[in-house]
């Protein structure tokens, strides 16, 4: 296997997300692994670029604007030339079409594109035709999970090489498990008694994530379990919205928005469940998380979601809007504390064996030095 002599990542930016936290995981594990590598960002650098400098991984800037912009283009240009002779690794759409429109010309050991989510924009979006002429001289595009794979391939993504399944993965070693000292420590941060049976959720506050069902979900839960509580992480546009919500619901008093944390390694261990409500999904970061802390799921079945929590051993998965469905599964697992904790323990070990970031680079660095095992 031929090892890279330097690796390029573009993206549009290093703001707090699940790519982003992918961009910076996969980067640092490479840069510990002896290689070259740095962060080139299309737009601005983003809240998280000055952590992943801080590791001795530089981040540059190309500013563009909205619209054509030449010299931002020049800008990203003038970076990705030091990297030639090495690997291109860009991040969704945008990311890669603007790094192929800079670097005509060039040559690189490998360009690879890692579609994060499921490529959902529509096929026939100006981002996604941009996106699709690109890909003549794109050796590798890289889904983060089988779903998204199949999903990409019937909306026309072809590489000149080949479309795989390459999954995401996190520091597990950063996530302890779950247990009563830590759910007591939180309830009482959270104002709430020690005993507070807390179900926890992480995600941006947009439609996408739904957090709206997992709000009437919680109230027959409340109905039955008095010391049930919701805890909800993330920020976006919906948050006064979900608020208004759960005020009409009734179980504001039981509801705590905790808005965009950069702590949520030490506040899942506090959790009793995690609910992840979804309308779609790619490969999640947050369900990732969930399974390194050993905390029992409950999630929709859409997207990556069924690679990642095994239904009746890990977790419980149903159907994307199903309020009825999900609260059931909510209530359940709250009833059946040691069928609980067993899935828990079980997400954690495969969390461990399967979703590390080692387990992550690896794949990758086996993906720039060899050809694909199959063309999609």
């Amino acid at each position: 296997m031929n090892l890279p002599s330097s690796i390029i990542h573009v993206v549009e930016n290093l703001d707090r997300g699940g790519l982003e936290r992918m961009v910076i995981d996969l980067s640092r594990a490479q840069r510990n692994a002896g290689h070259s590598v740095e962060v080139v960002c299309v737009f601005d650098r983003g809240l998280l670029a000055d952590e992943l400098q801080a590791s001795g991984v530089p981040v540059h800037a190309c500013g563009k604007r909205q619209g054509l912009d030449i010299a931002a283009l020049r800008r990203l240009r003038q970076r990705l030339a030091k990297g030639t002779g090495g690997i291109l690794h860009t991040h969704n759409a945008a990311a890669h079409y603007h790094a192929q429109l800079a670097t005509m010309g060039m040559r690189f050991q490998r360009v690879l594109n890692t579609r994060h989510g499921m490529g959902d924009h529509a096929a026939r979006s100006r981002r996604e035709r941009r996106y699709r002429r690109s890909l003549a001289k794109t050796d590798v595009v890289a889904a983060v999970c089988e779903a998204a794979r199949r999903h990409l391939q019937s909306q026309g993504v072809r590489p000149r090489g080949c479309l795989i399944a390459v999954p995401n993965g996190i520091r597990v070693q950063a996530f302890e498990s779950a247990n009563p000292e830590l759910r007591a420590a939180l309830a009482v941060e959270l104002g709430l008694e020690a005993d507070a049976r807390i179900i926890g959720s992480v995600g941006r506050l947009t439609p996408v994530k739904d957090q709206a069902l997992l709000l009437r979900a919680f109230v027959p839960v409340l109905a039955t379990e008095p010391r049930a509580a919701l805890a909800v992480v993330g920020d976006g546009p919906l948050r006064a919205e979900l608020e208004a919500l759960a005020n009409e619901y009734g179980i504001a008093a039981r509801t705590r928005f905790l808005g965009d944390r950069s702590d949520v390694a030490k506040i899942l261990p506090g959790f009793e469940l995690f609910a992840l409500s979804s309308r779609s999904e790619g490969y999640s970061i947050a369900l990732l998380e969930a399974c390194a802390s050993a905390l029992p799921i409950v999630a929709t079945r859409v997207g990556g979601n069924e690679e990642i929590v095994h239904d009746g051993i890990t977790g419980r998965l149903v159907g994307a809007g199903d309020e009825q469905a999900f609260a059931l599964a909510l209530k359940q697992l709250l009833n059946d504390p040691p069928l609980a904790q067993t899935m828990g323990r079980r997400g954690r070990a495969w969390a461990y064996e399967q979703a590390s970031v080692e387990a992550m680079a690896l794949r990758y660095t086996q993906l720039y030095g060899q050809d694909c095992g199959h063309a999609a």
